[in-house]
């Protein structure tokens, strides 16, 4: 596992203090795009991979669903209109928690929290989905542990994470990974078999693995580019990018970094499908 310290203080500040930033690369949903055909246009590639979570995720009209780190809640209100999903939604950032109550309405709603230290019940949800957000805990294996708690037997999990390739060359590990774990505030990055034992240990069946690292990589050139267009263009992306105070702009940098690894097999993008399993 790729090692990096961070706590959830930090990941709140490196999300509030990107706000901008964020907003402008990848709007309400905060997370990779899915090509499946190779001709969506970045908005539909962001849904697809929502939506390909709920398909994972069997989510029906009706059922609880919780979104653990939700970002803006894009996600989360998709669910909630296209599904009939009843969902809460979790975030640690002030200035998403804020974004996501800008929406109004009362389905999804919303929590500012730690997740490591959430008060919901046991038992109280049939899906638990977790895109992207597994990265940015202290303790992964905690956080896996309460999303097992959270779930009814026979409630269903689906963890999409990015994550260290199976072998990693040591060049990949110092420039890429280990980089991209710091300045994107990430406790580390755990690999394929790092997460199967999470799953396992927190009592969860593995149904499923799906590498969907060709196919959400495009993500990151489209990043690229929005940003350098935002640096010409917009006076105000310029001066947060140049900001010798802005002690979190780094991260603007690692967007290279990203799709180099991702091109190069150091890193990759897997979605997990796990259930709880049922009171005999």
């Amino acid at each position: 596992m790729i090692t990096a310290a961070t706590t959830g203080e930090a990941v709140a500040s490196h999300y509030d203090e990107l706000d901008p930033f964020y907003r402008s690369l990848w709007g309400e949903h905060v997370h990779h795009g899915l090509w499946e055909t190779g001709r969506e246009s970045p908005s539909q590639a962001v849904i697809a991979l929502s939506r390909h979570v709920a398909k994972q995720a069997l989510i029906a009209g009706g059922e609880k669903v919780c979104d653990v780190g939700c970002g803006y809640g894009g996600t989360a209100r998709l669910l909630a209109g296209e599904y009939g999903a009843q969902v809460t939604a979790i975030t640690i950032s002030r200035k998403q928690y804020e974004g996501a109550l800008s929406y109004g309405g009362e389905n999804p709603s919303f929590i500012l929290g730690d997740w490591l230290e959430n008060a919901l019940a046991d038992e109280s949800f049939d899906v638990v989905i977790a895109i992207e957000s597994t990265e940015h805990l202290p303790d992964v294996a905690t956080g896996i542990r309460e999303m097992a708690r959270v779930l009814v037997p026979g409630g269903r999990l689906v963890i999409c994470a990015w994550m260290a390739g199976p072998s990693p060359k040591a060049w990949e590990r110092r420039h890429l990974l280990e980089p991209i774990c710091q300045e994107g505030c990430l406790v580390g990055m755990g690999d394929e078999a790092d997460y199967r034992r999470w799953i396992s240990d927190a009592g969860l069946a593995l149904e499923q693995t799906e590498n969907l690292s060709r196919k959400v990589r495009r993500t990151w050139p489209t990043c690229i580019w929005r940003t350098l267009v935002a640096f010409f263009e917009d006076k105000e992306a310029r001066r947060f990018l140049l900001d010798d105070h802005e002690r979190n702009r780094v991260f603007a940098l690692t967007l290279l970094r990203i799709w180099l690894a991702y091109l190069t097999g150091a890193m990759q993008y897997v979605v997990f499908t796990a259930v709880k399993p049922a009171v005999s």
